[in-house]
């Protein structure tokens, strides 16, 4: 193991194990010599001596080291460690690769290797080993191998599956390579990770997700609820029931998953109980990677508040909301060009009451699919125009489906942020707000910034300005590579002196200096 490949200040680290903050939730793990474990530092076990613990910045490398997975604290419940920057190309190469990894959906018709995976990011595969070991610790298989084997642990620890399902699930060719990893990381069979209660499979399959504080849930379910689609989702954000289900398509190797989810959040143990139909049962790692996407879990507070807080200090636990099924958000996002929210739910209804694919559920209000892109590519002028939805918008909705349905656009966390916003706006009827408010919601990219946006140059307080689109983007340059939240949180109304706008001059300055550090540095993306 590389001693520096994850900088960590070990005293630091140890503080906050003692303080069992959650704000540090996997952004470090700490191994245990004298019991041979590596835990989250949240974990409720006895602190251990500070002369017995090692600390490591992803779990792979607590692994690589000798160490195994606590049963109590479980480490692969928490959230993932995701890092933006605009610091040295090896630097960005590193943790996009690491994020490609991630991302289940990159790999859906080939199995990852780091040739694959060198092509992707357009290096050699040497240079891909090389920077990847040289930052984590690790090589690029033993990260992907560490992640199998904790989402592996978790669906046996929560969920009922058959250990040979468990194994395909989680991306091992066969159930003999399953056991022989799962025996050689951690000396337990499988079948001994059982847990006593774990929920059967026809009855849903329930699995818990782990996100950092700070967290305003209330927000969040508020903006899905100012956007429901009634029977495909619905909201529930009242004392004690904060969360949301909604109906779900997918579609991978040619055959498609159809069925239901539901997410509640636990806000004192910072989780999310997620529970699927029966019917999602072979995507469940896509599923749970698309969740933690939509509700945001992954994001890291301290980093972006450090940079946004000054400018947003009402803002601290906003997220970016994300999406379920990208395809689906880029359609509502083009039938919200240039309305209210409440038009455009409007016409989002009136289009899934007629194009949307009826499914049984157990909940009432969970009726219909979203229409799927092989319908909508394949819909009339006239049928869309009968909802109420003007030629232009008409022609970008059919643009969308196509692409999608041909599989020429790809709308999901894995996918190269620029040439997917360099598509979308090369179909007729998509411009760069459209595009930009895609990659944020759809492509999870945190610097996306719809510059064009109008409630976004009231809250900046440029509006009365010449070409306010462009005053707007001088004073986003102070928050890369964080200008998603900062569009969310300027949306929200937490910026600084709500009561009276921000005083734009100033705002752009800001921007000008920031710029001048590096702020306009491109964030490489995939």
């Amino acid at each position: 193991m590389n001693p520096e490949a994850t900088p960590l200040a070990d005293d630091a680290c140890y503080l906050a194990l003692k303080a069992r903050d959650a704000r540090f939730d996997g952004r470090f793990f700490t191994g245990v010599t004298s019991t041979g474990i590596y835990c989250r530092p949240v974990c409720s076990v006895k602190t251990p001596k500070r002369e017995n613990c090692r600390f490591f910045g992803h779990a792979a490398q607590a692994e690589n080291a000798g160490f195994r997975p606590c049963l109590r604290c479980r480490p692969e419940l928490a959230p993932h460690s995701v890092v933006w920057s605009i610091q040295d190309a090896s630097y960005i190469l590193a943790h996009q690769a690491a994020r490609l990894l991630d991302e289940p959906e990159a790999w859906t018709e080939v199995a990852p290797s780091v040739e694959l995976l060198a092509a992707k990011l357009g290096i050699s595969d040497r240079h891909v080993r090389r920077i990847f070991e040289t930052q984590f610790g690790v090589s690029p298989m033993q990260y992907l191998q560490t992640r199998r084997l904790l989402t592996a642990k978790q669906l046996l620890a929560d969920t009922a599956l058959p250990v040979t399902q468990i194994a395909l699930i989680s991306g091992f060719a066969s159930v003999r390579r399953f056991n022989a990893a799962f025996v050689g990381h951690y000396g337990l069979n499988p079948t001994q990770m059982r847990r006593q209660g774990a929920t059967s499979p026809d009855t849903g399959i329930t699995v818990r997700l782990g996100y950092r504080p700070p967290y305003d849930v209330a927000a969040m379910t508020g903006f899905f609820r100012k956007r429901q689609i009634n029977a495909i989702e619905f909201v529930a954000d009242g004392a004690g029931s904060m969360g949301l289900g909604r109906t779900f398509r997918v579609e991978v190797n040619g055959k498609v998953h159809a069925g239901w989810i539901h997410a509640s959040f636990d806000e004192s143990r910072c989780h999310v109980a997620l529970r699927i139909s029966d019917s999602l049962r072979e995507v469940l790692p896509l599923v749970i990677r698309r969740l933690r996407a939509m509700l945001d879990l992954d994001a890291d507070p301290q980093a972006i508040n450090s940079v946004l807080h000054a400018a947003f200090p009402g803002g601290d636990g906003l997220r970016v909301p994300g999406a379920m099924d990208g395809y689906e958000l880029a359609v509502r996002a083009v039938l919200g060009q240039q309305i209210t929210v409440a038009a455009a739910r409007t016409l989002a209804q009136r289009m899934v009451d007629k194009f949307g694919q009826p499914i049984e559920t157990p909940w009432p209000a969970l009726t219909r699919l979203f229409p799927a892109a092989a319908v909508l590519a394949q819909a009339s002028g006239d049928a869309l125009g009968q909802l109420g939805i003007v030629r232009q918008r008409q022609t970008a909705i059919v643009g969308i489906a196509q692409a999608v349905a041909e599989k020429r656009l790809q709308l999901h966390g894995g996918a190269d942020v620029n040439a997917t916003i360099a598509a979308l706006k090369a179909l007729r009827g998509i411009g760069d707000w459209t595009a930009e408010y895609i990659a944020m919601r759809a492509l999870r990219w945190p610097d996306a910034f719809p510059s064009g946006d109008v409630a976004l140059h009231k809250a900046l307080g440029v509006q009365g300005l010449k070409n306010p689109a462009k005053e707007a983007r001088l004073a986003s340059l102070a928050w890369k590579p964080w200008r998603s939240y900062a569009v969310i949180r300027a949306w929200s109304g937490a910026m600084r002196n709500d009561a009276d706008p921000p005083d734009a001059p100033q705002l752009i300055a800001d921007g000008a200096r920031a710029a001048g550090a590096g702020g306009t540095k491109g964030i490489q993306t995939t």
